[in-house]
């Protein structure tokens, strides 16, 4: 498997790649670093780090420009790799580390142009908590099978506690929460489709 994100103090070729792709977003928009922090919420002296390569974004942070740039974050990350095939080997899927909370992304069928539809792996260390202001394309539909652990997911100020082999699905409007009480790490396979 190809890691993206390691905490190793040393950024790999991928994180340097979605720094400039970031960047490129922003250029391609015509927004200086503080429209892009008025719009996201994130410090313009953090963008201008996670643009010049000099830091690794949080999924947070992530997806917040996710939200403002209006692509999943799937879909971000595979716009800095190479031409997605219809057969992703183990080895050739992109797993993205948040280093702040150890959150795992699995890119399991990477977006490809044309198909509305991809599959992540998360990994949710036990105490860990993901929260999203909203959603990177508003009316996303995602649906979450839990494989392992527990995980309790708060959408549209519900919160659902989820064990293994529950599902849970759902189009995304606002804020969503992910936590994971333990003691176990929440391992979820989440499908989603763009409106």
């Amino acid at each position: 498997m190809r890691e993206v994100g390691e905490a190793d103090g040393i950024l790999g070729a991928v994180d340097r790649r979605l720094a400039a792709r970031l960047a490129g977003l922003r250029a391609e928009h015509g927004w200086s670093l503080e429209e892009l922090a008025r719009r996201s919420g994130v410090s313009r002296s953090t963008l201008s780090r996670v643009e010049r390569g000099e830091i690794s974004p949080t999924a947070s942070l992530l997806g917040k420009l996710c939200t403002v740039y209006q692509r999943t974050m799937s879909r971000l990350l595979s716009e800095v790799e190479s031409e997605p095939t219809r057969l992703v080997r183990v080895a050739d899927q992109t797993v993205w580390t948040d280093a702040s909370t150890g959150f795992r992304r699995r890119s399991v069928s990477p977006p490809h142009a044309g198909l509305r539809a991809e599959v992540i792996e998360g990994m949710l260390p036990a105490g860990a908590t993901i929260a999203y202001d909203e959603p990177s394309v508003p009316g996303l539909e995602q649906h979450l099978w839990l494989l392992e652990g527990r995980l309790r997911l708060t959408v549209h100020g519900a919160t659902h506690d989820l064990e293994p082999g529950d599902s849970l699905r759902f189009r995304l409007w606002g804020p969503s929460r992910f936590d994971c009480p333990g003691p176990t790490p929440a391992r979820y396979a989440l499908t989603l489709v763009l409106p």
